[in-house]
């Protein structure tokens, strides 16, 4: 049972726990997508603008799709790759778009972060946390992170703008997939603040050859089954290309449910998406991958990863194709149908 509520005034509460705190680092979860890169660097103008703190961003893992890139370099590459001396230095971390015990970040299985703001689903383990701000009924954790900013009555330079409201297009599919009443309001209010040539540059990244031969591997790996769609691909060049593959099957027309996995760095990577309103992406993969690994998500989209300690990558994602039909009551005795002849 959840049973947190976030506080009546976040903001205050917020402000107060951090007016004399230093040195503050900042970190959102590993492999960073938009929403988590403009969450932090929305923390951290906050911080500088209110207290006069000058608090350091830094991730774990990689920043690999080309959107992801091109947008990084547009906000002048504000974050940096996070080493333990980073963790030894911060008397004060802050969890930004993940929650301890979630397994995407680096927090240190002895600290408690001092602030969590997220918008997945509850975990016990944040109830330790001085501060905490987890709205799962949010699409985006910049949206929670505008909100902030508005109460506080800063207007977000252009470029911090661009990368929010890019966090909450991207989390929510242009306010499509998950989003709140609050997510709308957040996002219309950026609208009008956007560096729209910037935005159409990321938008728009050039990509790699390796980008294309992945979607021609997916496309000949995708089985079929019923409303299902489940695709091995193999390895990939970055963690979150099992994401992009995903979000492209769940296009297919007749489509419900999607898991594409890969693997990255001896790890199986997967991602799920929904077009279900009845059966929560998280709470469906966290029931496919059990204690096998770590997985968590939002209602339409979800994912997670299990470590393969030298096991076939390809007979695990097996197992787990064949778990998430069992979940959803489709048969397993029939083979998938392939979309290639």
């Amino acid at each position: 049972m959840n049973d947190y509520h976030a506080p009546a005034r976040p903001l205050d509460q917020l402000l107060q726990l951090l007016a004399d705190a230093a040195p503050v680092l900042i970190l959102p979860h590993n492999d960073p997508d938009p929403d988590a890169i403009a969450s932090a660097l929305g923390l951290r103008y906050l911080l500088s603008q209110r207290l006069g703190l000058e608090a350091q961003v830094a991730y774990q893992g990689i920043i690999g799709r080309a959107e992801n890139k091109t947008l990084v370099r547009y906000l002048g590459r504000p974050l940096r790759q996070l080493v333990e001396a980073d963790l030894r230095r911060a008397a004060h971390l802050i969890l930004v778009d993940t929650q301890p015990g979630a397994g995407n970040n680096p927090l240190p299985a002895d600290r408690v972060p001092a602030a969590i703001v997220d918008h997945h689903a509850w975990r016990a383990e944040s109830a330790l946390a001085p501060f905490v701000d987890v709205r799962p009924e949010q699409g985006a954790t910049s949206t929670i992170v505008t909100e902030y900013l508005q109460a506080a009555a800063l207007e977000p330079p252009k470029g911090l703008a661009t990368a929010l409201f890019y966090g909450i297009k991207t989390d929510t599919m242009g306010l499509g997939r998950g989003a709140g009443l609050e997510d709308v309001a957040a996002y219309y209010y950026l609208q009008p603040l956007v560096d729209i040539e910037a935005l159409v540059e990321i938008e728009r990244s050039q990509v790699p050859a390796s980008y294309f031969q992945g979607f021609v591997t997916a496309i000949q790996a995708a089985r079929i089954y019923g409303q299902v769609a489940l695709a091995y691909i193999g390895g990939m060049s970055y963690p979150d290309q099992a994401a992009e593959i995903a979000d492209l099957l769940s296009r297919l027309q007749g489509v419900q449910w999607v898991m594409c996995t890969g693997v990255y760095n001896d790890n199986l990577m997967l991602a799920v998406r929904s077009r279900s309103r009845r059966t929560g992406a998280g709470q469906l993969v966290r029931a496919v991958v059990g204690n096998l690994g770590m997985a968590g998500g939002h209602g339409t989209m979800a994912g997670g990863q299990v470590p393969l300690h030298g096991a076939d990558p390809a007979q695990v994602a097996e197992r787990l194709g064949q778990a998430m039909l069992r979940q959803l009551k489709v048969p397993t005795s029939k083979a998938g149908i392939a979309l290639t002849a």
